[in-house]
């Protein structure tokens, strides 16, 4: 059995969704959701869903003792960061070396790097004149947006779309392929880039 840990910061629909994606499954279990931001609407999500929670700060992020150490007690094989605001620190990369995945609301290169997440990241694509957008899965490193690619799928950005409507086919692409590349990346499959 295959063992994933969730990191989320915020509303948690992707968090719910790689959840429902395996419940039942007899390889792979969300078996915990780690969290940085009490009050997180992830939190109530996770628990609707009786996945266990766990709330901490900086200190136990940078800790060799503090989240490291708790991820190691749960045999977590994969950490899967979904709407994770932090950067992941040197103690949790080298514990779970090309273990950690990020998605990321756009085609990287293009609008990564520190500070761009979320809405942000649509703006700027709307701001660039950009004709497609999209996701990016990939591998973190020490880098904001610079690890190993591992799939992308890509949209239209339509003329007049608002950072809001854009996020919408963003999400949309999220919702459907995330946990289908975390169950290719767990069973050694190659993914594929659109």
């Amino acid at each position: 059995m295959k063992k994933i840990v969730i990191f989320a910061s915020g509303s948690g629909s992707n968090a719910e969704n790689i959840i429902k994606y395996f419940e039942g499954d007899g390889a792979v279990r969300v078996v915990a959701l780690f969290c940085n931001r009490p009050g997180a609407f992830v939190l109530e999500r996770a628990d609707r869903l009786g996945i266990p929670s766990v709330v901490f700060g900086r200190e136990e992020w940078e800790s060799a003792d503090g989240v490291a150490a708790r991820l190691r007690a749960l045999g977590a094989d994969l950490l899967v960061l979904a709407g994770f605001l932090w950067k992941v620190p040197p103690v949790i990369l080298e514990a779970f070396p090309d273990r950690v995945l990020n998605i990321h609301p756009a085609l990287l290169p293009l609008h990564g790097g520190k500070g761009m997440y979320g809405d942000r990241v649509h703006e700027a694509v709307i701001r660039a004149g950009d004709k497609r957008s999209g996701i990016t899965i990939h591998l973190v490193n020490e880098h904001y947006d610079q690890g190993a690619v591992l799939f992308q799928a890509s949209c239209d950005v339509l003329p007049g779309d608002t950072p809001e409507s854009l996020a919408a086919r963003i999400h949309a692409l999220e919702h459907a392929h995330f946990p289908v590349v975390i169950r290719a990346f767990l069973e050694g499959r190659e993914t594929r880039r659109v």
